[in-house]
């Protein structure tokens, strides 16, 4: 129930998008890691399936990444995604959700972003947060929860 942080990031195909401007909606918010990476685009083609079920239900869904923009693009365009795509070039959201840190791979350490997803109401206060998200199945579990809240 606690206010979800703000911010104001650029999306694909230009313009920005600020959590001020979505009040009145609940807003699905989902980070991952990278564009056009196999779990990323799963999870990304899986939301955009279920993109007028979300629509329906009062809410909207936003996927966040470190890509830039224009990465964005061509993700949305190679995949045909529905859904808005933002770019957290300096992690500074993916830090204020607690979804930026030290990740593991083959051995090798680095900083990311968490795979995780919000659930905030028409006031912008959370709802529901997923941590170390799973893909299969999850678009439809967020959506059960837009469904009941």
């Amino acid at each position: 129930g606690q206010p979800a942080p703000d911010f104001v990031l650029p999306r694909d195909g230009g313009g920005e998008v600020g959590l001020a401007g979505l009040r009145g909606r609940k807003v699905v918010l989902y980070f991952y890691p990278k564009d056009d990476t196999s779990g990323c685009t799963k999870e990304a083609l899986a939301f955009t399936a279920l993109a007028p079920d979300f629509e329906a239900a009062g809410a909207v869904v936003l996927g966040v990444s470190k890509d830039p923009v224009a990465s964005h693009d061509k993700f949305r365009a190679k995949h045909d995604l529905g859904i808005a795509l933002l770019s957290d070039a300096e992690s500074d959201v993916a830090e204020r959700y607690g979804v930026w840190g030290e990740k593991s791979m083959y051995g090798r350490k680095y900083m990311g972003i968490e795979r995780a997803t919000f659930l905030l109401d028409e006031e912008g206060k959370l709802l529901r947060a997923w941590r170390k998200v799973k893909v299969p199945g999850h678009a439809e579990e967020v959506l059960a929860a837009v469904r009941a809240a």
